[in-house]
């Protein structure tokens, strides 16, 4: 995988048409598999599958390894007899088919769970026992969502301090037991649901290349049981440091996001043991992983805790290959992206040379009339990832608009374009079709395409901007809009510009 011609299509699980205001692990996905198939895709790239925060942001989770229970199918409860039709028929959803509905979703799905929880079987009952003791991490977490239920959401330093220091809680845990094993059971049907559809993908021929953030929440179960494995004051369990990253593209003055930082040097004497952990889990969850701002393993932006402003920030040296020597040992050669973006460096450079990882290129990026930008299709080099656009960027015909006259211009130009409508959208919009076109000509071994630019559609549709709170992550879709997809074209620009299909055989 991603050692040979390929291409894929970034579509997300919320994305999915569903009777349910969310996509789910239902049909659709698979549905959705086979249209892949058909046009010669070998791809399926998601997001990261962790619980979402209050902005429904995936990239700030109450855990790293937790799967989004948001996502379990309705009807497979009542189809595993683990409720009614009345019960799972709640959470049909009556609102758009276009914008997912998380507060809906939230409350019909946590309600349907814990009915689902009281009729589990004994055969049920030993299988999450099972699963419990593959999954290492379920134990703490389901101790960790227990308490968060307890204190009515609060985050975990504002707990009574039994509990917000992890030792005693841990020591407290029997009291906690039937709202643990409700968590555990949330996590075995998440997991049991998903790789159902995994293992029907890779039937045909469909890689799913999954996202793994590279921090996690303040307010997670990672920090609340690791706190030594980050940069947080035992005393107060408030963070020294915090994440982000300096002035750039999407942010004049940078972002502040707020998580805490790694302890490298307490990591590195453990032998990096929380970081193999994860890898190994996303292992299992994906077939590929793209690891999310992977620079910072290089070098990282800290912030002062209490700044309000990623302007005051400054480079931190990251733990470069003393890490990556450790997944190698322990993994062997992997199937990693590293989304190389933003502010570079000769270290960003020399590490990703190391690693032997795919960086990423953006052909949005590439159309600066002033410079002769690596994100160009015809400077792209053969170990690379190359994106039509991400989930933070606008969509290809969104960015035609909102670019200046002398970007666009020269983005006409650069991909041959010679009509007169280059705003025009839809399925065959011909401006955003030169554009995909440049980037499946290029050298790089994959090429991706958001669902939405296969459509043509505008900024209307893009997933999420960057530094702003609200409204994003709610582009949905349906059945009708992906039937309308030109199946025939895609099928030929993967077999014109030898896109092989399959990329692997399992």
């Amino acid at each position: 995988m991603l050692n040979k011609r390929g291409a894929g299509v970034l579509m997300h699980i919320s994305t999915i048409p569903s009777d349910y205001g969310i996509g789910v692990f239902d049909e659709n996905c698979r549905y959705f598999v086979d249209k892949l198939q058909s046009m010669n895709f070998g791809y399926w790239q998601v997001l990261p599958f962790n619980p979402v925060d209050k902005a429904n942001s995936p990239y700030c989770s109450a855990s790293a390894f937790a799967g989004n229970i948001l996502f379990i199918d309705p009807k497979a409860l009542y189809e595993d007899g683990l409720c009614t039709k009345e019960d799972y028929e709640e959470n049909i959803y009556h609102g758009s088919p276009y914008t997912a509905d998380y507060e809906f979703a939230s409350e019909k799905r946590l309600k349907l769970l814990r009915k689902a929880f009281l009729n589990i079987n004994a055969e049920t009952a030993q299988k999450i026992k099972d699963f419990d003791k593959e999954n290492t991490w379920l134990s703490d977490f389901s101790l960790f969502m227990a308490l968060k239920d307890k204190y009515n959401d609060a985050p975990w330093w504002e707990w009574d301090e039994k509990y917000a220091h992890f030792s005693s809680a841990d020591a407290s845990r029997g009291e906690f037991e039937e709202e643990c094993a409700f968590w555990k059971f949330t996590q075995y049907l998440f997991y049991k649901q998903w790789n159902a559809v995994k293992t029907y993908a890779n039937s045909k021929g469909i890689a799913i290349i999954g996202d793994m953030p590279i921090y996690v929440a303040m307010d997670s179960c990672d920090v609340w049981a690791n706190v030594s494995q980050f940069m947080i004051d035992k005393e107060t369990l408030k963070p020294k440091k915090v994440a982000g990253c300096p002035p750039d593209y999407f942010s004049e003055d940078g972002q502040l996001w707020g998580n805490p930082l790694y302890n490298w040097d307490y990591m590195e004497k453990d032998g990096f043991k929380w970081w193999l952990s994860r890898i190994s889990q996303s292992l299992k969850t994906y077939d590929c992983v793209r690891i999310d701002h992977f620079r910072a393993f290089a070098s990282y932006w800290e912030i002062p805790a209490d700044s309000d402003t990623a302007k005051n920030g400054a480079w931190a040296k990251g733990p470069g290959m003393k890490l990556f020597d450790k997944v190698k040992e322990a993994f062997g050669e992997l199937p990693i992206i590293a989304e190389d973006l933003g502010t570079f460096g000769e270290d960003v450079i020399k590490l990703l040379s190391d690693t032997g990882f795919p960086g990423m290129k953006v052909v949005q990026f590439g159309f600066d009339p002033d410079a002769d930008s690596l994100h160009l299709p015809h400077n792209t080099v053969i170990n690379s990832v190359n994106y039509c656009g991400t989930h933070d960027n606008n969509t290809l015909l969104g960015w035609l608009w909102e670019a200046s006259e002398k970007e666009r211009a020269f983005a006409l130009e650069y991909i041959g374009f010679t009509g007169q409508n280059w705003g025009d959208g839809g399925y065959k919009s011909e401006s955003c079709r030169k554009i995909i076109e440049s980037v499946w000509k290029s050298s790089s071994n994959t090429a991706i395409i958001a669902f939405q630019d296969m459509c043509g559609f505008g900024s209307d549709a893009r997933m999420n901007i960057p530094g702003v709170p609200e409204k994003n992550w709610r582009y949905r879709t349906t059945k009708e809009t992906i039937d309308n997809v030109d199946f025939d074209y895609f099928r030929k620009l993967n077999s014109v510009f030898r896109r092989t299909y399959p990329v692997f055989e399992k």
